[in-house]
C-alpha cells in the first residue's frame, strides 16, 4: 500500500504526465470529462463523467483502412500503428467492470486489433466513490464501489491518496512514482464508509434472479414491453453514454483521392439499426427498445457466463430526455412493482 499527501497530487499528476500520455476526469461547464492532462488540471471529484471510459478503447469514430483507386486498380493502405502508452486515472469501478464486459467482445476470436492494441498500452488507476449518486446500482452486478478494480486502485481520504497495486503493471507504474508506504487500515476505514452509503441508495441491489437463460421467450414475448417503450423517443442517448453498448457501423467515405474506411457507433434504437437490402428485422420502436434491454440482461449473460451487460453506472438515469432507463426495465420485466 502507498499513499501521498492530497496537497502534493498535482506534482504526482505532472510527474506521471513527464513519463507517459495521461488521462483523467477534469470538470467542465457540461460536467466531467476525460481529457489529456495538461498543466494545472485538477482531477474531478464527481462520481460520473458524461462520457464513459469506453472512449478510450473503442472511439466513437475511427479510421480502419484507405483505398486508392486508380481505374480497375485498388491499393489497400493499412493504417494502423502502435499505440503510445498511456494511463486512465480516476477511472471508477463501474468503467474498469465495463472494460472486462467489452473484453469479451472485442478480444474473442477473431480479434478486434485495434482495440487490442488499446488495451495493451493502458495502465488503468481506479478511485473509489467517495460519495456514490443516488442513480447509482452498480452493487446489483456485483461492483463493489469501495474496493474498485484496475491496474491500481485508489482512495481519497480527507488528506491522503492511497493506492494499492493488482497487477504487475500496476506495481511497475507505482513503482515509478515517489509515494510513501500507506497503511490498510486507513483504507478500510474509507471503504466502511463508502459502503454505508452505498446501502442507503434508493437503486441498489435490484432484482436480477429473474434474468436467466432458459427464461429467453417467456421476457422476450412479455406484453409489458408494450406499454414501456411508448415514452421512447428512439434517440439514441442511452448508447452513447452507455459504457458497455457495443455496435458499430463501417463505412467508406470518397475523399475525392481516395476512399477513407471508418467505423462510428450504432445504435440498437436506431430505425436504420440492422436494415438490410430486403428489409428491416425490427420494424417497430418497440422491437428496438425490448432488443436494447433483452441485451443487456439476458442475451449477453446468456453467452458469458451470467455475466450481466450493464455495470449500473446510472448514466442512462441521468441522460435519458424522457426517464426510461433499464431500471424501470428490471423492476417491471424482473417482477419487483
Amino acid at each position: 500500500m502507498k499513499k501521498i499527501q492530497l496537497s502534493k497530487l498535482p506534482q504526482l499528476l505532472s510527474a506521471i504526465a513527464e513519463k507517459t500520455a495521461l488521462y483523467l476526469p477534469v470538470d467542465t461547464a457540461s460536467g466531467a470529462e476525460y481529457k489529456k492532462y495538461e498543466e494545472g488540471d485538477k482531477l474531478s471529484d464527481a462520481c460520473n463523467t458524461n462520457r464513459s471510459a469506453k472512449d478510450f478503447f473503442f472511439p466513437q469514430v475511427e479510421n480502419m483502412a484507405n483505398f486508392k483507386v486508380e481505374g480497375k486498380k485498388i491499393e489497400v493502405i493499412d493504417i494502423r500503428k502502435e499505440t503510445e502508452d498511456f494511463v486512465i486515472f480516476g477511472a471508477r469501478a463501474c468503467d474498469v467492470r465495463s472494460f472486462d464486459i467489452l473484453d469479451r467482445v472485442f478480444l474473442a476470436d477473431p480479434v478486434d486489433t485495434f482495440y487490442k492494441n488499446r488495451r495493451q498500452h493502458a495502465t488503468i488507476v481506479s478511485l473509489a466513490c467517495s460519495v456514490p449518486e443516488e442513480t447509482c446500482f452498480c452493487g446489483t452486478f456485483g461492483i463493489d464501489a469501495a474496493d474498485p478494480a484496475g491496474d491500481v486502485s485508489a482512495w481519497k481520504t480527507d488528506e491522503e491518496m492511497y493506492f494499492r497495486a493488482n497487477t504487475e503493471k500496476g506495481e511497475a507504474f507505482l513503482a515509478s512514482l515517489a509515494l510513501e508506504d500507506g497503511e490498510e487500515e486507513a483504507v478500510r476505514e474509507e471503504q466502511t464508509k463508502i459502503r454505508s452509503i452505498l446501502e442507503k441508495l434508493p437503486i441498489q441491489n435490484l432484482p436480477t434472479d429473474h434474468f436467466k437463460a432458459e427464461k429467453l421467450m417467456e421476457h422476450f414475448s412479455d406484453p409489458k414491453w408494450k406499454e414501456l417503450y411508448k415514452a421512447c423517443l428512439g434517440c439514441g442517448t442511452c448508447t452513447f453514454v452507455c459504457p458497455t453498448c457495443q455496435c458499430f457501423d463501417i463505412r467508406d467515405f470518397d475523399t475525392g483521392n481516395g476512399i477513407q474506411r471508418y467505423r462510428c457507433w450504432d445504435s440498437c434504437m436506431y430505425s436504420d439499426f440492422t436494415q438490410m437490402a430486403a428489409d428491416q428485422p425490427r420494424h417497430t420502436q418497440m422491437e428496438r427498445f425490448r432488443q436494447r434491454f433483452m441485451h443487456k440482461l439476458v442475451y449477453y449473460p446468456a453467452n458469458n457466463e451470467g455475466v450481466f451487460g450493464c455495470v449500473g453506472c446510472g448514466r442512462c438515469l441521468a441522460k435519458c430526455p424522457i426517464n426510461m432507463n433499464i431500471v424501470k426495465v428490471i423492476k417491471e420485466i424482473g417482477g419487483d412493482k
